[in-house]
């Protein structure tokens, strides 16, 4: 059981540092020396790097809320996980655990989904790997979540 309860949190900590890598990375959206990002937009000309914060269209906004409530509902989530681990009572569930957790993996979701619709069009253009751990920490984050309601304390 304890091994059981070390992967789970291994799990938990990496999604985590998905999230974090994913939402604080410049590579969102890639064309050749060309960065898009939530927070700026970076290009290399001439050997000089610059950059310029990012549009301030609502979806734009709205994909960086939700990737900072997907940040801030998964690290209260393991929060509560430590928490009710010390805590709870035996034979108990980890329902709050597991509530905070598939709420982050919701956010995340609708912030790919978002980006993946309103994202231009222009050719040449390709997703970075930001947007892809943001697209691999959703199933992981939602299996995690399904695990604490499964979970059971025991003693």
């Amino acid at each position: 059981m304890l091994l059981f309860l070390l992967g789970v949190l291994i799990l938990h900590i990496s999604i985590l540092i998905l999230l974090i890598v994913s939402t604080a990375t410049s590579a969102w959206s890639v064309d050749g020396f060309k960065t898009i990002d939530l927070w700026y937009s970076c290009m290399t000309e001439n050997g000089l790097y610059q950059c310029k914060p990012a549009s301030n269209d609502d979806w734009i906004q709205a994909v960086q809320a939700l990737m900072i409530l997907s940040l801030l509902f998964c690290f209260f989530s393991l929060i509560a996980f430590l928490f009710q681990l010390f805590k709870l009572v035996k034979g108990g569930r980890f329902f709050f655990t597991a509530i905070f957790q598939i709420l982050a993996s919701v956010f995340v979701m609708c912030a790919a989904i978002i980006y993946t619709v309103m994202s231009p069009d222009t050719p040449g253009v390709k997703f970075g790997y930001a947007y892809v751990l943001a697209w691999v920490a959703f199933p992981l984050c939602l299996i995690s979540g399904l695990i604490y309601i499964v979970l059971r304390k025991k003693e």
